[in-house]
């Protein structure tokens, strides 16, 4: 009797214990639901947060602002002929590749100045954290950096997005990621009024490219589009090796030979660490009449961290392109 009372107890102990970790999970769920849905939805506006503050740029604005500034006015380039349509700048800590970002920047505001002011700027990044299918664009109203907020253009968008099933809103794959939010602080100093597309490819999928360069296609001929591309170039500890292939990639960014660059191009040897956004850009540029693309400067970590060869180098390329 007592042996039943025993096991009676055990199994009565297991059914609480199992309900117990069945609500645990149902709160949990609910929970994260319940954040997805205040982050996404409401009439309240939805802030993204830039979280490379502090970490790849300074998380000060004041701070922030005069070293943006200072490597715009730094960029000393010859005018480009005909309207930017396009741009590649890199997106590591400032420190490393601000100075050629400043290039891509300073051909930007130029170009502005005389050609009139894009209505929204693409900026098209990746994940360095993980694959996932087609495009994810990030949704809401703005993005909150050190320099204020860049107001998100949900209409164009939303065109974007209308014109694949591969192109879609997702703000989960940008939490965390930097290759395109890098770009935003110097996007904010040239274009301060300009609304932003922020979308991140996240496959290699030819299809993916096709149906993005069609949907940017389709948006530019309804506003005035300019599409960045966020890449770094080679990553070898062969300072010699970055430099010769980063000068050949530069050359096939020059030749607008995208198809080159993808031939170019495995998982071993990483010419471009962005090479869909890359691609993407110089097929959309050329899809607009651009018929040579104009490389602006390029450096890389070795020209100024000397120390760093034998260890990590990493290639920097700033270059835009412009359509008659």
């Amino acid at each position: 009797m007592a042996l039943i009372v025993a096991r009676q107890k055990n199994a009565l102990f297991l059914l609480v214990l199992l309900m117990a970790c069945i609500c645990v999970l149902c709160l949990s769920v609910f929970s994260w639901a319940g954040d997805e849905e205040k982050i996404s939805k409401g009439p309240e506006r939805v802030i993204r947060q830039a979280f490379g503050a502090g970490r790849w740029f300074p998380g000060d604005g004041r701070e922030l602002k005069s070293m943006v500034d200072g490597y715009i006015e730094d960029a000393q380039i010859n005018n480009v002929q005909g309207r930017i349509v396009g741009a590649i700048a890199p997106h590591a800590g400032y420190v490393y590749s601000g100075k050629m970002a400043g290039y891509t920047f300073r051909a930007i505001k130029d170009n502005a100045a005389k050609w009139g002011r894009p209505e929204v700027v693409v900026v098209l990044g990746f994940s360095h954290r993980g694959g996932f299918q087609g495009v994810a664009l990030m949704d809401g109203d703005a993005i909150k950096t050190p320099l204020g907020e860049a107001l998100l253009d949900k209409e164009a968008g939303e065109i974007l997005a209308a014109g694949s099933p591969r192109i879609y809103f997702d703000y989960r794959p940008h939490v965390g990621e930097h290759s395109a939010e890098n770009e935003i602080p110097f996007v904010q100093r040239v274009l301060p009024e300009t609304k932003l597309i922020i979308g991140l490819i996240g496959d290699h999928d030819p299809r993916t490219l096709d149906d993005l360069v069609k949907a940017l296609d389709t948006l530019s001929k309804k506003k005035k589009v300019l599409v960045i591309a966020s890449s770094d170039m080679l990553h070898d500890p062969d300072y010699d090796l970055v430099t010769r292939t980063d000068r050949g990639t530069l050359d096939k960014m020059r030749a607008m030979d995208h198809a080159g660059i993808r031939k170019g191009w495995d998982y071993s040897r990483q010419i471009l660490c962005g090479i869909g956004p890359v691609v993407a850009v110089m097929r959309f540029a050329e899809l607009k009449g651009c018929r040579q693309g104009t490389v602006l400067q390029y450096r890389n970590s070795g020209d100024d961290f000397p120390k760093s060869r034998g260890r990590w180098v990493v290639g920097y390329g700033s270059v835009v392109f412009a359509v008659p």
